[in-house]
């Protein structure tokens, strides 16, 4: 009888992993990644840092930074950074987690999200450039699956290289990126841990997530998957599958309402997910940070012990801490002002010290000359160019 019981419990999971899939349009398989090395150099003291790229949906490509420790040793754990609306890998928690992580025996893959950094047309950050509705409905449904199939060919790149252990592979999403993650940990079973933080409170319908007016990345993918019933408890019974995951956000996070989804909110989705559940000791767990805000957590500590529990670093030991707000003034670090606050990332306690403030351009995967003349295989309007004349009619 368990024979069979767990037969039924694989075939449904094969058909709502086949559904995402196929509502956010994303590519099966995956393309092919056609990696390109373009450059290394050493950001910080026993830090290097590759600057390369790989394919993406439609031939199109993704420019990425990956940090990793200057000595020679085993296979690595890894971690993908998947960033926040207006993030890209040139956003100081993105290297802070690159050379943070490095230093304690990880590669970190930082990349550009479409529409920003090396993928927006004026070669901008901070843009937000994705968020602009482009109808019809489809147009969203396929932004979301771009952005997870972004994650999923992060993990393909990770695993070709020799210096990491396709076993321990790992991702972190901040706000936008905690709810494309906890989409694309659902079906990315490579993954063996994900941090969602600044976010993954799934709620139901017309909830923060269905009414939010980032529409293109957030709202109508979220809409696309009503089909699974229960989606927050369907989207982290799929995820427990394969991957550990660990929710952490502070109280007081407004920006995703993490105010009016607090612990009870969170304790009951929990259960309901046990109940789907075929290995309850994976399920799901979370934390909080008492009374502060919308930061990326998985740099402070309690995030990165939880890490190490998966992942195991090589290098590790107990991580001595830097106030970001006090880091930035004295590295003359230019932080976005709506978010230098110390109730919001100002206010964090990250992992690490001594890393420096990286000048934006240091961290471009090519150089603006090569980019100009290839940008057409990186940027959100050839994507869009593309998307639009795949809609279904």
């Amino acid at each position: 009888m368990r024979f069979f019981i767990v037969l039924l419990c694989n075939s449904c999971l094969a058909q709502e992993v086949a559904g995402i899939k196929t509502a956010l349009f994303v590519p099966d398989p995956l393309p092919l990644i056609e990696a390109r090395l373009h450059g290394t150099f050493e950001p910080a003291q026993g830090v290097l840092a590759d600057r390369v790229s790989y394919s993406t949906e439609y031939g199109l490509r993704v420019p990425a930074i990956v940090y990793r420790p200057k000595r020679s040793g085993p296979r690595y754990p890894a971690f993908v950074v998947v960033n926040g609306h207006g993030g890209d890998k040139s956003s100081w928690y993105a290297y802070w987690t690159g050379i943070a992580f490095a230093r304690l025996g990880a590669v970190v893959l930082t990349y550009d999200p479409i529409g920003e950094g090396e993928r927006n047309i004026q070669h901008k950050s901070g843009t937000r450039a994705h968020d602009r509705y482009v109808p019809p409905p489809e147009m969203g449904r396929r932004m979301g699956g771009l952005m997870v199939t972004d994650i999923s060919q992060a993990v393909s790149y990770l695993i070709q290289r020799d210096d990491v252990d396709p076993n321990r592979i790992s991702a972190g999403g901040y706000s936008m990126g905690s709810f494309i993650l906890s989409l694309a940990c659902a079906v990315e079973t490579r993954l063996k841990a994900c941090v969602l933080v600044g976010g993954g409170n799934l709620d139901g319908p017309g909830g923060y997530w269905d009414s939010s007016s980032k529409q293109m990345c957030q709202s109508i993918p979220y809409k696309a998957l009503e089909f699974l019933g229960d989606r927050p408890a369907s989207l982290y019974e799929l995820q427990s599958r394969h991957a550990a995951t660990f929710v952490f956000n502070g109280s007081g996070d407004e920006t995703v309402d993490i105010v009016h989804h607090g612990e009870a909110f969170f304790h009951e989705l929990r259960e309901r997910t046990l109940k789907k559940a075929v290995d309850p000791s994976k399920v799901f767990t979370y934390a909080f940070s008492e009374g502060s805000g919308h930061r990326p957590y998985w740099v402070t500590q309690p995030v990165v012990e939880w890490l190490h529990q998966q992942l195991v670093f090589p290098m590790w030991k107990k991580p001595e801490l830097t106030h970001i707000s006090a880091w930035a003034a004295a590295s003359k670090f230019p932080m976005d002002v709506q978010y230098a606050t110390e109730h919001r990332e100002g206010g964090t306690m990250a992992v690490g010290t001594n890393v420096p403030a990286i000048d934006r351009d240091a961290l471009n995967a090519l150089t603006r000359q090569e980019w100009e003349l290839q940008k057409d295989r990186f940027i959100l309007e050839k994507w869009l160019e593309i998307s639009k004349t795949k809609l279904a009619h």
